[in-house]
């Protein structure tokens, strides 16, 4: 039976049709099907456009009431099946959800294009911010929505000729399924390109756990009796620092840093083209502009400033740790597969630590229970009970349900931390249910890591980056239980990209704090505390490698940044590769050594998961959160007092209040750049 005769014939009980009955909203998966997710997008899609009709067809004049609060109200059939599809395509994808992904895309962006481009919709709007001084309005949060929807509508395209807007949607809907491209090629790139390994002997310096895991892996893949070795996201495997045989590295990091190249190369240059084309609609001489204007940063000049500073001592730093790895490694050449393993010879020799010597202290239902959720206890007064009555939309998914210090209820929250082929790599964060008092919902949040599964019995072990990303993603996930806004536009994480990760890099400070460190990280055979000697190694040892992670970082940043600077008509070539090199070096960042954490083939981020021209946010927040740190630090630590204050003025407001001003009210000041410069160990590089 074709996709199209099923959604003809789709049955009338289909789940998205009516709000779920579960507690929090939470969606009905073990009633949900393929078959019911398209005709939930159309009935979805026309349903709202009906509801928008209503709205400009008011003979009634504009009113905060009958134009915005309506338009709040709005969509909710097509927000439910968004956020379930979005987040199952993401996390537990098939070829059925790619194909209706690949077609929904385009059809969604039409969607958004009819609303923002609607001349009565848009007329009523504008009259609201005209007079919005004078309207009678309830509070602060009323009047940011009537100039949020504004800028929102500007920047989409409201006051743009009609030819412009012709162009306009064309664009949109061409870069919809360029993106859903991209995506559904990586996936199948990222698999094909798994190194698969015949002898066990290969493997030597991996744990015992990873090999298991390894063949597990292979057993899954249809490799009975092998070995295989996924591929995560990011260009420098984790295995790079254990493998003993240099060819196994080698052949390992080319795999990584070759995807997405073949298969996304005229994909990633027509999304380039079609970005800065856009731009130039709006007036703006690149995408980064366009997109920067409206974030904390602000301008293009605001980044590369930050950017500037950071570079050379930066790069001052990973030269003066290649020379050391040189040294470990006898006088001879580190090639880039060689450096994460020669910095782990050296963490060993000049700081006696082994990073596999820490990870039976970091089994991952410990980390869960007694470092995140305890640390969330201890700052927020949380608690967190399972829920196994409540079915997630995948098996390893764990569904737990959170309170306040009081007993309230504040949400519900999913753990899904094992990788899988249907999963894309990285992390994230994902909203099935957003909160809003005008809704009368609370937040359902998802966590989502890609930690390798081992074979059923035995533990799982992390390392301590695992446990970094999963204190990092509860942050997002914090950000969004924590959201206490009256309407929808506001909830939970929509703030500025360059502001959003902030919330989640604060949430990392927790995972090396000694009341929480010494809570989960035990051996989980003996329960063994961690040695205290270890602890103090690893945080001396810290600082080393800061040089070559910022670089990585940078070399990532610093190419979503060349990318999305080509103006309108400038054509990068088809030799994506050669454009990368050059981009690189233009910005003082390319060491061979080093790959950028993420190169262009693979780099979903800026091609497909929304963070273009904007991966220079994970930095410009760092700024805020190791500002924020040091503020805690100052004031006490870990006291519910200071959890309290970051939740009610940071957490709490969503987008319903300008983030940099909410900043500036909690620390008592702007920002400064030298406790981040502090930590990464620039100040010393800028001073030596």
């Amino acid at each position: 039976m074709s996709l199209e005769t099923e959604i003809t014939h789709a049955p009338e009980d289909n789940p998205f049709f009516r709000t779920s009955t579960l507690p929090y909203q939470l969606p009905p998966f073990e009633l949900i099907r393929m078959e019911h997710y398209r005709p939930a997008f159309d009935k979805g899609m026309a349903e709202q456009l009906a509801e928008i009709a209503a709205i400009t067809g008011n003979p009634a004049e504009p009113s905060f009431d009958n134009t915005l609060i309506a338009m709040e109200r709005s969509g909710a059939l097509l927000r439910r099946v968004t956020h379930v599809f979005f987040n199952q395509s993401s996390a537990d994808t098939n070829e059925e959800l790619e194909q209706i992904e690949a077609e929904i895309s385009p059809l969604l962006a039409a969607h958004e294009d009819a609303i923002h481009l609607d001349h009565a919709l848009y007329g009523r709007i504008k009259a609201l911010y005209d007079a919005r001084e004078s309207l009678e309005l309830p509070d602060g949060e009323a009047l940011r929505l009537i100039e949020k929807y504004h800028e929102e509508f500007v920047r989409a395209g409201a006051e743009l000729d009609a030819e412009q807007q012709d162009r306009l949607r064309e664009y949109n809907a061409e870069l919809a399924s360029l993106t859903t491209t991209f995506q559904r090629n990586l996936l199948a790139d990222t698999k094909a390109r798994a190194l698969v390994v015949d002898d066990a002997a290969d493997l030597a310096g991996l744990s015992a756990d990873s090999v298991s895991a390894a063949a597990e892996n292979g057993r899954e893949l249809g490799h009975d009796g092998k070995y295989v070795l996924s591929l995560k996201l990011f260009s420098n495997q984790s295995e790079l620092a254990s493998l003993d045989d240099r060819d196994v590295r080698r052949r390992l990091l080319e795999a990584s840093v070759g995807r997405g190249f073949s298969v996304n190369g005229d994909v990633i240059r027509r999304i380039v083209m079609l970005r800065a084309e856009r731009a130039a609609l709006f007036g703006f001489p690149s995408h980064a502009a366009y997109t920067v204007s409206d974030q904390t940063a602000r301008s293009v000049d605001a980044v590369e400033a930050m950017l500037g500073r950071i570079v050379p001592p930066a790069v001052a730093n990973a030269r003066k740790e290649a020379a050391a790895l040189r040294a470990a490694n006898g006088g001879a050449a580190i090639e880039a597969w060689d450096w994460q393993y020669y910095s782990e010879k050296v963490r060993k020799a000049e700081y006696d630590i082994d990073s596999a010597a820490l990870r039976p202290y970091l089994e991952l239902n410990a980390v869960l229970h007694d470092g995140v959720f305890f640390a969330a206890n201890q700052v927020y007064g949380l608690t967190f009970t399972e829920r196994p009555d409540l079915k997630a939309y995948h098996p390893d998914a764990r569904v737990y349900e959170v309170f306040n210090a009081d007993g309230s209820a504040l949400g519900l929250f999913i753990a899904d931390f094992y990788a899988r082929q249907s999963k894309r790599g990285g992390a994230w964060m994902n909203e099935l249910v957003d909160q809003s008092e005008l809704a009368g919902t609370k937040p359902v949040v998802v966590n989502n890591l890609n930690i390798a599964k081992p074979p059923a019995g035995e533990p799982t072990l992390l390392t301590f980056d695992e446990v970094d990303t999963m204190f990092h993603e509860f942050g997002h996930a914090l950000h969004g239980l924590f959201s206490n806004v009256r309407y929808p536009y506001f909830t939970g994480t929509t703030v500025p990209r360059d502001f959003v990760e902030y919330p989640s890099q604060v949430n990392e400070m927790w995972s090396v704090w000694p009341e929480v460190l010494s809570n989960y990280a035990r051996h989980y055979q003996t329960g063994e505390p961690i040695p205290a000697d270890l602890v103090a190694k690893m945080k001396e040892a810290k600082l080393f490698g800061e040089g070559f992670r910022t670089v990585e970082y940078l070399g990532a940043t610093l190419l979503d940044w060349a990318w999305h600077s080509l103006a309108a008509g400038q054509d990068p070539g088809a030799d994506l590769e050669a454009f990368e090199a050059a981009a690189l070096e233009r910005a003082g960042v390319a060491m061979a050594e080093i790959p950028p954490r993420y190169r262009t083939g693979y780099f979903s981020h800026i091609f497909s998961s929304g963070y273009s021209a904007g991966y220079y946010s994970y930095i410009w927040s760092e700024v805020l959160d190791a500002d924020t740190v040091k503020w805690f630090e100052e004031n006490g630590g870990m006291r519910r007092e200071n959890g309290d204050r970051f939740r009610g003025e940071l957490l709490s407001r969503g987008g319903s209040v300008d983030p940099l001003s909410a900043f500036t009210s909690f620390r008592g000041r702007a920002p400064e750049i030298d406790a981040l410069l502090e930590r990464r160990g620039l100040l010393v590089a800028q001073e030596s």
